[in-house]
C-alpha cells in the first residue's frame, strides 16, 4: 500500500476569477471582491477518479481544510498529522511537508498552484516524489497533472509500480511584480514527479528572436485588419495578444483580460464579473486568446476570468485563438482546464500570421 502525504493550499487559486492574478498576500481582498474556494473541490474531484479506481493508498493529512475535509468522505484509510490553523500560510505547508519527511511518506501530493510547489520543494527537494493538483492561478511549473482526474490516474499507476518519474523544473514567480503587468519567471529547483505520458504539463516557456517578434506583429495587423464594426473584442493576456493593442494605439494589460469597442479602450484588467458585465451591454462580442508555450494551456492557466460562463456566453464560434509558430512548435493538441468546459472541445484554427492558420484540436 501506497503510504502518501496529501496537502491542500486552501486559498490556492481564489485570486483568478476576481482579476487578482493570484491568492498571495491578497485573500481578503480576493473574498471581498466575491473570491470562492477553488483548491477544495479540484482536490475532491482528484479523490474521487482515485476512490473510483479502488486504489490502495493511506493517507496522512493535515486536519481541516488543508486535508482532512475532503479524504474524511472517501474510504481511504488516513491519519491527520497536522491541526490546520483558522487562517493557513505558506508556513504551514512547509511544516506539514517537514512531518512528511519524518514519517517517510512514499509520494507528497498537494493541491495548488506555483506558489505551493515552491514551498513544498523547499522542504522535501528531491527526496520525495511530488506530483501537484492544479488549483491555482497560474501553474507554470512542471510538477502538476494536466488535471486532477488525470492526477488520479497517475497516483494509481504508481500503486501498481507502473509509473516512471522524471526531474521536474519548479518555477519561482513574483505575484507583486506579476500584478504590475511584470512578468518574472526564474527556476526555484527540482522536484522528482511520477508521470504518464501527456498527463503531467511540461514548463511555460518564453520565445524570443526577430522571428518571433515578427509574427506577433503579422498577427496583430491581421487581427485589426479585420476587426468587425460594432463588435466587443475581448483580449486575453500575454505578449501576442498585445500586439493587437498596440496596433490599435490603444493600452493593454500584459497579463490581464481587456475589452475594446470600434477600436477604443472600453475596460482595462477584468475580472469574471467585469467580463459578464460587459457581455449584457455589448450583444456581440469576439474573445481572442493565445496559448501558454510548450504546455498548450488555452484556457484554465492564468486566465482564470474567462470562467465557463464567460465561453458560455460568448459561444465558442466567437473565438479567436492566436500563436506564433514557434510557440506551436512542439504542441500536439490545445488543452482547457476549466470546470464544465467540455463543450469548447474541438478543432481550432490557430492564427500564427498575417492570414495564416493551422487547425489544431482542443481536448
Amino acid at each position: 500500500m501506497l503510504k502518501v502525504g496529501f496537502l491542500i493550499n486552501p486559498i490556492a487559486g481564489m485570486g483568478g476569477r476576481v482579476g487578482l492574478k493570484g491568492t498571495d498576500n491578497v485573500v481578503e481582498e480576493a473574498i471581498k471582491r466575491g473570491a470562492t474556494e477553488v483548491a477544495l473541490p479540484r482536490a475532491r474531484k482528484f479523490l474521487q477518479t482515485l476512490n473510483s479506481l479502488n486504489s490502495k493508498i493511506y493517507f496522512l493529512v493535515p486536519s481541516g481544510k488543508m486535508g482532512e475535509e475532503v479524504v474524511k468522505d472517501f474510504e481511504f484509510g488516513y491519519r491527520v498529522i497536522y491541526p490546520t490553523p483558522e487562517s493557513t500560510t505558506a508556513q504551514d505547508t512547509r511544516s506539514v511537508c517537514e512531518i512528511f519527511l519524518r514519517e517517510k511518506v512514499d509520494m507528497i501530493i498537494f493541491a495548488g498552484g506555483d506558489g505551493t510547489a515552491r514551498d513544498v520543494v523547499s522542504i522535501v527537494h528531491r527526496h520525495i516524489p511530488v506530483l501537484g493538483i492544479p488549483a491555482g492561478v497560474k501553474m507554470y511549473s512542471s510538477v502538476f497533472a494536466v488535471t486532477p482526474e488525470k492526477g488520479a490516474y497517475i497516483v494509481d499507476s504508481c500503486t501498481r509500480e507502473q509509473c516512471n518519474f522524471i526531474d521536474s523544473e519548479v518555477l519561482d514567480i513574483d505575484e507583486e511584480s506579476y500584478r504590475k503587468n511584470k512578468l518574472s519567471i526564474k527556476l526555484f529547483g527540482y522536484a522528482k514527479t511520477p508521470t504518464i505520458r501527456d498527463f503531467v504539463q511540461s514548463s511555460k516557456s518564453e520565445y524570443t528572436g526577430e522571428d518571433e517578434e515578427l509574427s506577433k506583429e503579422e498577427i496583430g495587423e491581421y487581427v485589426v485588419d479585420n476587426m468587425e464594426k460594432d463588435v466587443l473584442y475581448i483580449i486575453g493576456a500575454g505578449t501576442t495578444t498585445a500586439k493587437i493593442a498596440e496596433k490599435m494605439g490603444c493600452p493593454k494589460t500584459l497579463l490581464g483580460v481587456d475589452a475594446y469597442y470600434n477600436g477604443k479602450t472600453v475596460a482595462l484588467d477584468l475580472d469574471e464579473r467585469g467580463i459578464l458585465n460587459l457581455l449584457e451591454i455589448y450583444p456581440r462580442a469576439k474573445l481572442i486568446v493565445t496559448l501558454i508555450g510548450s504546455q498548450g494551456f488555452v484556457f484554465g492557466r492564468g486566465n482564470q476570468q474567462i470562467s465557463e460562463r464567460v465561453l458560455r456566453k460568448i459561444g465558442k464560434e466567437n473565438v479567436i485563438i492566436i500563436a506564433t509558430p514557434t510557440k506551436l512548435t512542439g504542441i500536439k493538441k490545445l488543452r482547457i482546464d476549466i470546470e464544465n468546459g467540455d463543450f469548447m472541445r474541438g478543432y481550432y484554427r490557430i492564427l500564427q500570421g498575417y492570414g495564416r492558420y493551422k487547425l489544431m484540436k482542443m481536448e
